[in-house]
């Protein structure tokens, strides 16, 4: 029986026409952020949603005046995971398919050779800005739900669709609020369809401080600069510095360094030599520095922004700690925090992490790499949250450039894999 109902299930989510529509709707549907306005995305979603899963609960919010969440609910033979339970006590589960409706503003639109907008398809590819990021993840696991909903008499508890609107603005108003408000994004396990590959199974990513980093001077005129302290030059010393904090390193979570390695030829393949490297320290990135008005005038102030990722096992706290360390011996300059999260794993032996492999493995026929992600994504609220999440999504291409476009098998494989790995979780 479970084997008929599985066959089934992979079959409705693996219908490539309709998830193909679903993708090219959400695409015509333009959310770029900034300004980050997702009402009418959301409610795009949300009829794609009733067309296809009559069965589901639809929940629009409207959050701000640009922000708009979604929350689908497709209910099986039992009630879902319930915030109120008690220790001890069992319930059916939920399982929450997550994604963020905002994309990359268009950039360059004479540099594009498809209309970003019209979801058009050539060789296999379908182009348009978030096709990769992330339209057609969306997409597919808005089908997969539809699968599930189809077959809602063959598991119990609940199936969420959680869509957020400001994910790349961090999520503050869409996962984030969605977690503190709405009691169904709040699942026993989270699969998010993020721009990846269907060959790498993600369980966690790196933290970051985002700083700014600040020097003062003493202005004079550039022949006498004896009579002036340069603060540009106080900067760049201070930068060196701050540049060592590469080598902070800490122990990760178990299976953490042992997942990277054993990851690192298929995974380095899609996302380029040294990603392991990358994944397992601490990388400091100056991207962007300012000051002085004349090259004949000495600097009275001077400024740097910097992102420094950390690996699992570095906590800001330490991080942040050895960048104070390594400004306070330069005179005139001082740092700022302006963003700050930390690492975030669901551990590797998860049961969601083996259950959306072993789920990959029946659809791909080879098992996926299992590894940590170099990016950032809604995934770290989740973790925040204490609710074991991953992403598995479709490979992207010129993803936040022009001519974005995914694979048309990518989305396919997506859309069963979600499908067929939440309804193996909700059986248990």
């Amino acid at each position: 029986m479970t084997s008929s109902i599985t066959s089934a299930l992979l079959q409705a989510a693996g219908q490539r026409d309709r998830i193909l529509d679903c993708a090219r709707r959400l695409i015509a549907v333009q959310s770029p952020n900034p300004p980050g306005d997702t009402h009418a995305v959301a409610a795009m979603a949300a009829e794609l949603i009733r067309a296809l899963a009559p069965s589901a609960a639809v929940n629009l919010y409207r959050i701000s005046e640009t922000v708009g969440n979604l929350v689908a609910v497709v209910r099986g033979t039992g009630p879902g995971r319930q915030p109120e339970r008690r220790p001890g006590e069992q319930t059916a589960r939920r399982l929450v398919l997550s994604g963020h409706l905002d994309t990359y503003p268009l950039g360059d639109a004479a540099g594009w050779t498809v209309a970003p907008f019209a979801g058009e398809v050539r060789d296999g590819r379908l182009y348009g800005r978030g096709a990769a990021d992330m339209k057609g993840g969306i997409a597919a696991s808005i089908v997969a739900l539809a699968a599930l909903a189809t077959h809602a008499d063959a598991w119990p508890g609940e199936a969420v669709l959680a869509l957020a609107g400001d994910e790349e603005s961090m999520g503050t108003l869409g996962t984030q609020w969605l977690l503190e408000n709405v009691p169904a994004a709040r699942g026993d396990a989270v699969i998010i369809g993020d721009a990846g590959s269907p060959l790498v199974l993600r369980f966690g990513e790196k933290g970051f401080l985002w700083v700014r980093v600040m020097a003062r001077g003493k202005p004079a005129h550039g022949a006498h600069v004896h009579l002036g302290v340069n603060a540009l030059d106080r900067l760049r010393a201070a930068l060196d510095a701050v540049a060592e904090l590469r080598a902070l390193h800490a122990p990760p979570p178990p299976g953490v360094a042992e997942a990277i390695a054993a990851a690192k030829q298929v995974s380095e393949t899609l996302g380029g030599a040294g990603e392991a490297e990358v994944l397992g320290s601490v990388t400091v990135n100056l991207g962007r520095i300012a000051g002085g008005s004349s090259p004949n005038l000495v600097p009275a102030m001077a400024e740097a922004a910097l992102d420094i990722r950390l690996p699992a096992g570095v906590s800001a706290a330490a991080a942040e700690a050895a960048l104070a360390a390594a400004v306070a011996g330069h005179a005139g300059v001082t740092f700022e925090v302006l963003r700050r999260f930390e690492p975030t794993v669901t551990e590797p032996a998860a049961e969601i992490v083996q259950r959306v492999r072993s789920a990959a493995e029946q659809v791909l026929g080879r098992a996926p790499a299992v590894n940590m992600r170099v990016g950032g994504s809604d995934a770290r609220l989740f973790r925040r949250a204490g609710i074991p999440t991953v992403v598995y999504g479709p490979t992207p291409f010129n993803m936040g450039g022009v001519d974005e476009y995914v694979l048309l098998d990518d989305l396919e494989v997506v859309a069963r894999v979600h499908a067929l790995a939440a309804f193996d979780f909700l059986n248990g």
